[in-house]
C-alpha cells in the first residue's frame, strides 16, 4: 500500500523529468549535471489535522510529503519532532517577534543530517541498493553509518584524517568502513566519484542523489498548537 504523494524526480536547473521508480543520482544532461528534486501530486492531499495529531512524533509523521512509497521501506531511528525554541530577546533585538531556533541536535546521531539520511536510506532500501558510500567531514558519516546498520546495508565512509576522533569512533561502532584521507572532504568526495562505479557503491554525497534534501526540510504550519503541540517537525 502507498502512503506517499511522491510522483517524480525533475531537474532544479534544465527542468528533465525522471522516473523516480529508477535509481538516479543527479541530472544526467551533460550541459547540466544539477540536482533532483521530488515532486508530488499535491492536488491528492486528503489529511486531517487529527490524522497527523496521532501519529509518532517523528519526520514521518507527514509521510505522504517524503519520497517513500511503501511504510515497510522507512528507515527510522527516531528522526525529527525536534524542540522548537522561542528566541524572544534575540528576536526583540532584530525586529522580529516570531524568531524560533530549532535543537537538531537531539536528532539520534546528534544533528540534522539523521532526517536527510534516513529519507536516502529508506529510498535506497526502496529501490534496492545495498552499497553506499559517502565523503564526509563527520556528522553525515556517522548518519550514514547508523541508518546503513540499521537498514543492514554496507557503508563506506571517506573521511579527512583530521576530523575529530569522535567521529571516526561512531563511524566504527555502527560497523561503517572507515577510510582516513590525507586531504580535505573534496579530496574524499573525488575519490567516491572514482571508486563508486567500480565497487557498485551509490554515492550519497550533499545534492549528488534527490532523497536526502528530502528528509532535510523543516516544516512550517500556521496550525494551533493544540493540535501539533509546541514542536513541529
Amino acid at each position: 500500500m502507498s502512503v506517499s504523494l511522491f510522483s517524480d524526480l525533475i531537474c532544479s536547473e534544465c527542468q528533465t523529468v525522471y522516473v523516480a521508480s529508477d535509481v538516479q543520482n543527479f541530472c544526467k544532461n551533460v550541459d547540466c549535471s544539477e540536482t533532483l528534486l521530488a515532486r508530488y501530486n499535491f492536488q491528492q492531499v486528503r489529511i486531517s489535522k487529527d490524522k497527523l495529531k496521532n501519529r509518532p512524533f517523528t519526520m514521518w509523521r507527514y509521510r505522504e510529503f517524503l519520497p517513500v512509497i511503501h511504510p515497510e521501506n522507512i528507515v527510522s531511528l527516531g528522526e525529527g519532532g525536534t524542540p522548537l525554541f522561542k528566541a524572544e530577546r534575540l528576536g526583540k533585538l532584530i525586529g522580529l517577534p516570531h524568531l524560533y531556533w530549532k535543537d537538531e541536535a537531539s536528532n539520534p546521531t546528534g544533528s540534522f543530517k539523521a532526517r536527510g539520511m534516513s529519507a536516502a536510506i529508506s529510498k535506497a532500501k526502496e529501490l534496492g541498493i545495498k552499497k553506499l558510500a559517502i565523503p564526509t567531514a563527520g556528522n553525515a558519516g556517522v548518519a550514514l553509518a547508523a541508518y546503513g546498520a540499521r537498514a543492514g546495508m554496507e557503508t563506506h565512509v571517506y573521511m579527512p584524517r583530521e576530523t575529530p576522533d569522535i567521529h571516526k569512533k561512531e563511524v566504527e561502532y555502527y560497523g561503517g568502513n572507515l577510510i582516513e584521507i590525507d586531504g580535505n572532504i573534496g579530496d574524499c568526495g573525488k575519490l567516491i566519484a572514482e571508486l563508486a562505479p567500480k565497487f557498485g557503491w551509490f554515492n550519497v554525497s550533499t545534492l549528488k542523489e534527490p532523497y536526502r534534501l528530502e528528509g532535510k526540510k523543516r516544516w512550517v504550519m500556521n496550525w494551533p498548537s493544540s493540535l501539533i503541540g509546541n514542536y513541529p517537525m
